[in-house]
């Protein structure tokens, strides 16, 4: 069986924003950059099997970054802690951990132990960029590998390609990674789904609304769909980080609307969502937003999306004469 190896460096991190190293956020760019070359594995055919990340929040979400641009579940990859500030004997030994039916692995990580690892492996010598790095942010390279992943010598793979994101272009294909028209964002973020989150009270719906992100407007739990997860997990899982909430979402879908967003048009299916618990405000991920249980008809004049108000109205009346 041959075995390919993909070692992927995290996109550029902010270090204007205070934090420790290891909880050290992407830049945009950083972001826009692990998506790209998401977007390259999957054109290439170079979709891994499994994927093992360092924890660390640069790595992590560029991981994650790059997986939902290739149309991979973020959700199963693998998270080892000795992958951050590793040295080269502990890349080796989480490598000669990978499953022996792991045909092509990606690790996600930093330098300078991944490229101590590409170093090692390589048994030529090795392109070094103009400015005199060899693995710089959100670089990916490939290498082919000998069958066992235990046991790696030096020297024993051969590298088939270093791609830095500099080559990779700005704009993303669209409808999916084959297509012809081009957008500002990875194609699956146009694809978005939405909870009406409500429960009863003295046998009277009531609503629960939250603030958007920047606290200009009443909103309900929405984002783009992840890939890998139904259009009703991923708005649970909205429903999840942005009310704080869980439940029961309901199918079909109650209906639909579309906005512009990233230079084009992305669309939203909303479902009801019956509430079954409610997150302490401690545990509640994005507690600054705030929430508030609200009548049906108070929830239709505060929504700043006016599509939602005859799909809350239906909701009610559904619900009143149930």
């Amino acid at each position: 069986m041959t075995r390919e190896l993909l070692i992927f460096r995290h996109g550029k991190s902010d270090r204007g924003v205070p934090s420790d190293d290891y909880h050290r956020p992407l830049k945009d760019g950083g972001k826009r950059d692990a998506q790209r070359v998401g977007v390259w594995l999957a054109q290439q055919g170079l979709v891994p099997d499994h994927v093992i990340s360092s924890p660390a929040e640069r790595a992590l979400v560029s991981a994650q970054k790059a997986c939902k641009a290739m149309g991979l579940y973020a959700g199963k990859i693998s998270r080892d802690r000795r992958v951050y500030e590793a040295e080269l004997n502990s890349l080796l030994e989480v490598l000669g951990e990978c499953p022996d039916s792991s045909r092509r692995v990606m690790l996600v990580g930093h330098n300078p132990g991944l490229e101590g690892l590409l170093t090692y492996l390589a048994d030529g010598e090795l392109p070094v960029a103009d400015n005199g790095k060899l693995l710089p942010t959100a670089a990916i390279a490939r290498f082919i590998m000998p069958e066992q992943w235990a046991g790696l010598s030096e020297g024993c793979a051969s590298l088939i390609a270093l791609m830095r994101p500099r080559q990779l272009p700005k704009k993303f294909p669209f409808p999916d990674y084959t297509g012809t028209v081009l957008r500002d964002r990875p194609a699956y973020y146009y694809t978005q789904s939405s909870v009406i989150p409500y429960r009863m009270r003295n046998g009277n719906p009531e609503i629960l609304v939250i603030l958007s992100s920047q606290k200009k407007h009443f909103v309900v739990p929405k984002g783009i769909k992840d890939p890998g997860l139904s259009p009703q997990d991923s708005a649970a899982k909205e429903a999840w980080e942005e009310a704080g909430v869980e439940g029961k979402v309901m199918d079909p879908a109650m209906g639909c609307y579309r906005y512009e967003k990233w230079g084009s048009i992305c669309t939203v299916d909303v479902y009801a969502m019956e509430v079954t618990a409610v997150v302490p405000e401690h545990e509640w991920q994005e507690s600054h937003r705030g929430r508030e249980w609200v009548s049906p008809e108070e929830a239709m004049t505060r929504l700043k999306q006016k599509e939602l108000a005859p799909m809350v109205r239906a909701l009610a009346e559904k619900l009143r004469a149930d």
